[in-house]
């Protein structure tokens, strides 16, 4: 039977890339991914810019607001938030093992704590009529392995969620950095299928290390989705591969007819007040391996920072590519 899950391709929440330019621009690649926010924590939804921190465009649809915290009461006002701003779905994070998470009390180190991790699911889902889900790792530290994770899915899914977005690493949060805790812990895909065999009514989505089209097909004979961070933002024309290759639909469009059609977006923005380095920093991969690639790449990077960049910068950037070619 096909699969029709909103989350058979999920593009990851990535702190500091996955903003809503970046995800505009991985919209036009693939219509039917499911794009994740950047982690926004309940502190700055409740208490800083809204407009900054939620604002996003409506061709991203659909798109999933990711919320760090752990305090029931926070994390229903903020899904609700969401809810009015217009997010498809609220998912909580559980696995990011960066130091200034673990002090806020939200990210990996949650899932030490799986009574209060539900506690604030359910809440949430009480809030909000769209679905909450939750992202996480394997396991921290030297919680025990398997039984460790199936002990918080079950606790999560008591609570009434059923989509659960899994890190296959564990997370390490004494003695590695956020970056070494993205690379250093060996990837475990076989417990995440065997997550999907034991608990078959529940969707699971397989994150981590995926990095091919080839790959995500090789998952899903395994699990009902996957989630690409890395990948997607280094080597977004990757995503013009999902729509045709996973969905059966038709092939995204090209990297210079993305280009081309990221300038009337890029018009907007700039009327708005953004600044044009701020939504080429996502378009520089755009011709990864292709002649003209460089070039390109030199051409944004030199010049969108000045003062008065607009798009005359990324047209004569495409120019480069189009000689090469």
């Amino acid at each position: 039977m096909p699969n029709h899950s909103p989350h058979r391709f999920c593009t990851a929440p990535l702190l500091d890339w996955s903003d809503r330019h970046c995800r505009y621009m991985w919209r036009l690649l693939s219509k039917r991914a499911m794009l994740y926010s950047e982690m926004v924590t309940t502190g700055a939804i409740l208490h800083g810019d809204r407009k900054r921190y939620l604002q996003f465009d409506a061709a991203e649809h659909p798109v999933a607001l990711q919320i760090g915290g752990s305090d029931p009461r926070e994390l229903a006002e903020c899904a609700r938030i969401a809810e009015d701003w217009g997010y498809d779905e609220i998912n909580l994070n559980c696995g990011c093992p960066s130091d200034r998470v673990q002090s806020g009390r939200f990210g990996a180190c949650l899932m030490a704590d799986p009574e209060l991790v539900a506690e604030g699911l359910a809440a949430m889902r009480a809030a909000v009529s769209i679905p909450v889900t939750v992202k996480h790792r394997i396991g921290i530290d030297d919680m025990e392995d398997y039984p460790g994770l199936t002990r918080f899915v079950e606790h999560q899914a008591a609570a009434g969620v059923s989509t659960f977005i899994v890190h296959a690493r564990k997370a390490w949060l004494k003695g590695l950095s956020p970056k070494e805790n993205r690379e250093i812990p060996p990837l475990n895909y076989d417990m995440v299928y065997q997550l999907k065999r034991d608990y078959p009514q529940l969707e699971i989505v397989i994150n981590g290390g995926i990095d091919s089209i080839g790959a995500c097909r090789r998952h899903l004979r395994h699990v009902d989705g996957v989630m690409l961070g890395r990948a997607a933002y280094q080597t977004p024309a990757l995503l013009a591969q999902v729509d045709s290759e996973l969905f059966s639909g038709e092939p995204g469009p090209g990297a210079a007819r993305v280009v081309e059609q990221m300038l009337p977006y890029i018009e907007r923005q700039l009327a708005l007040g953004a600044r044009l380095n701020h939504i080429t920093r996502h378009m520089l991969g755009l011709f990864q391996g292709l002649p003209g690639a460089r070039r390109f790449r030199r051409h944004l990077s030199e010049n969108a920072h000045r003062d008065g960049a607009g798009p005359e910068v990324v047209e004569q950037a495409l120019a480069q590519v189009t000689q090469a070619a």
